[in-house]
């Protein structure tokens, strides 16, 4: 379970269909073998520790679904440890499970800050509302409009500053996450209440 309080920009050292190593500060501290970190909202295990660098198994459907396929040596991502028991929830639930992916249709400047607009799946585009939240690249953000097809949001300069958004351009391809609570809002008005129970709620950190 994640945030979407990104943490640091790591760097991707190599990446093959079976493996990411990425260099990293503030995420190599205290990672142990097993751990699990966003990268660039998508869950990974580490596999393998070397100095400040960090290893994790990729799968080719993992390549496939999000923009891990589209990384090269040398760029940038955004890193996340896990929520540890007590920590601050300074963003929201994040699980790691990327819902698919969307697209960059325009970037705004709105006076100090900057409007991104994104094109996106209806699957997805379904899940959002206004003022809901949404993970992008598994950054936790607010939505400040939406339709059918896309959304928008409004970066302030610290978001710009230390996420991979405040480099990102049109056309652009990033990782969505839609809030969790809005499935289950949808399974429970469906009266689907087989997939709900105290011990699926309590697995993915609602209850304690």
């Amino acid at each position: 379970m994640f945030t979407g309080i990104v943490e640091e920009l790591g760097r991707v050292e190599s990446i093959s269909a079976k493996k990411l190593i990425v260099s990293a500060k503030i995420a190599v501290e205290g990672t142990v073998l097993g751990d699990s970190i966003a990268v660039n909202g998508i869950c990974l295990t580490v596999i393998s520790i070397d100095g400040n660098k960090l290893s994790f198994e990729t799968m080719p459907e993992t390549l496939k679904l999000t923009n891990l396929g589209l990384l090269h040596s040398s760029d940038e991502v955004n890193l996340e440890k896990a929520l540890a028991v007590g920590s601050r929830i300074g963003g929201h639930f994040v699980q790691g499970h990327v819902d698919g992916t969307g697209k960059i249709q325009a970037i705004q400047a709105d006076g100090e800050a900057t409007i991104i607009t994104f094109s996106a799946p209806k699957e997805i585009t379904h899940y959002i509302v206004k003022k809901g939240f949404i993970a992008i690249d598994g950054t936790s953000l607010t939505v400040i409009d939406c339709d059918a097809s896309s959304f928008s949001v409004s970066l302030v300069g610290y978001t710009k500053k230390h996420t991979l958004l405040g480099h990102k351009r049109t056309g652009d391809t990033v990782n969505l996450e839609v809030d969790i609570l809005a499935k289950y809002v949808e399974a429970l008005s469906k009266g689907d209440k087989s997939k709900i129970s105290l011990g699926m709620l309590a697995e993915h950190g609602f209850l304690t």
